[in-house]
C-alpha cells in the first residue's frame, strides 16, 4: 500500500506550519518505512495496518498542540506489489525519456 497524505494544525496563532509539521514527518521517518517528503504530501509504503498507525500517530503529534488538525489521505491499495514508492516515478521517467 503506499499512502501520501498531509496532515496540519488549524487554529492556531500562526499561519506558519512548518514547525508542527516537521514533528509529523518525524513520526513517519522513524517509523522505518519507505518514505518521502515533498512540499505538499508526505509518501509512506507498507501494510495497512502499519502504514495507518503511522499516519494515526502523525495526527496524534499535532493533536497534542493544536485545536483542530486536517488529513487529507490518498491511497493506491495494490496487494503483492512493494517497491512502488520508487517504481511508480521510475516508470513515468522511462516514459519522458523515450
Amino acid at each position: 500500500m503506499l499512502v501520501a497524505f498531509s496532515v496540519s494544525p488549524l487554529g492556531g496563532e500562526s499561519d506558519s506550519v512548518a514547525k508542527a509539521v516537521a514533528q509529523a514527518v518525524k513520526v513517519v521517518r522513524e517509523s522505518g518505512l519507505p518514505n518521502r517528503t515533498s512540499a505538499m504530501f508526505t509518501e509512506i509504503e507498507g501494510e495497512w495496518d502499519e502504514v495507518m498507525a503511522v499516519v494515526k500517530r502523525a495526527v496524534e503529534v499535532l493533536q497534542a498542540d493544536a485545536p483542530r488538525v486536517s488529513l487529507v489521505l490518498k491511497a493506491d491499495i495494490r496487494p503483492g506489489h512493494t517497491g512502488q514508492i520508487t517504481a511508480k516515478v521510475e516508470r513515468l521517467e522511462q516514459h519522458l525519456a523515450d
